[in-house]
């Protein structure tokens, strides 16, 4: 077998490895050196509930629902403000040297001291949740759109006017090309920060929803569960950075950063 088909399998044969070395530890834990089921439930207990919760009808259709249609419209909404701003900010010198000091400024705040404030200003509901969502989410694209639009090379640039081509011509085949690497790099950190917009929204204001869910586990001191709901959570992430992964495999199949993970 050559080396690239080992390197394709490795994901495969490591992830369940690493997942069955896991438990075992887990499971050792809590038997040999006899942690408590209230902090450290048995892997077993775990399993049992999140079988539970996923028969459950009001798991799926009511709370992960909530939270991925908050998650995906903030997400929406960062990218779409992101890619705009960022381009603009991109090409644009003296404007970015100008609001910079503003933009550090909102981005060093910490996002969740903004939650009550929102929860104030929106509610309880939807909107409150998808605004944090979709500001926690802002950033990275936006930083990363900037940068995809400032590291097209003049040497590039003067080759398009060489040519005659004009502003779309120099978008279409130049700009747009070389940025999508960087937006796509952005997306994938964006739709996390979503996803844990969404959570934390719904985790100090909200009564729907996984956080929610997160909230009713722990003030009822019910590790099994608690565990099972963080389980539903990173396979609602999972899916969804594969989900955007699959979309740049789809647009960029060319980049070399897709190249290298379809071999490894």
């Amino acid at each position: 077998m050559s080396r690239d088909k080992l390197l394709k399998l490795l994901p495969w044969i490591s992830t369940p490895l690493l997942l069955i070395v896991i438990v075992a530890i887990w499971k050792l834990s809590t038997t040999v050196f006899g942690i408590s089921r209230f902090v450290l439930p048995p892997p077993e207990d775990v399993g049992r509930t999140l079988l539970e919760l996923m028969r459950q009808p009001e798991a799926w259709l009511v709370h992960a629902r909530i939270t991925l249609v908050e998650t995906v419209v903030g997400f929406a909404f960062a990218l779409v403000t992101g890619v705009f701003v960022g381009a603009v900010l991109g090409r644009i010198f003296w404007l970015e040297l100008a609001v910079r000091p503003m933009v550090v400024a909102l981005q060093v705040i910490p996002k969740v001291a903004l939650v009550p404030l929102f929860v104030i200003w929106f509610g309880f509901g939807l909107t409150s949740k998808i605004v944090i969502a979709a500001i926690l989410a802002f950033f990275p694209i936006m930083l990363n759109v900037l940068l995809g639009v400032r590291s097209v090379e003049p040497g590039h640039r003067e080759v398009m006017r060489s040519l005659n081509a004009n502003r779309w011509q120099t978008f279409s085949s130049l700009d747009f090309h070389s940025t999508l690497p960087y937006v796509f790099a952005g997306m994938e950190v964006g739709i996390v920060f979503a996803l844990i917009g969404a959570i934390v929204g719904e985790y100090l204001g909200g009564n729907e929803g996984l956080g929610y869910m997160v909230v009713v586990s722990l003030n009822a001191l019910d590790a099994p569960r608690l565990f099972a709901v963080i389980i539903l959570l990173a396979g609602l992430g999972w899916l969804l950075f594969f989900a955007v992964n699959g979309i740049k495999r789809l647009m960029i199949p060319w980049h070399e950063s897709v190249i290298e993970s379809g071999i490894s």
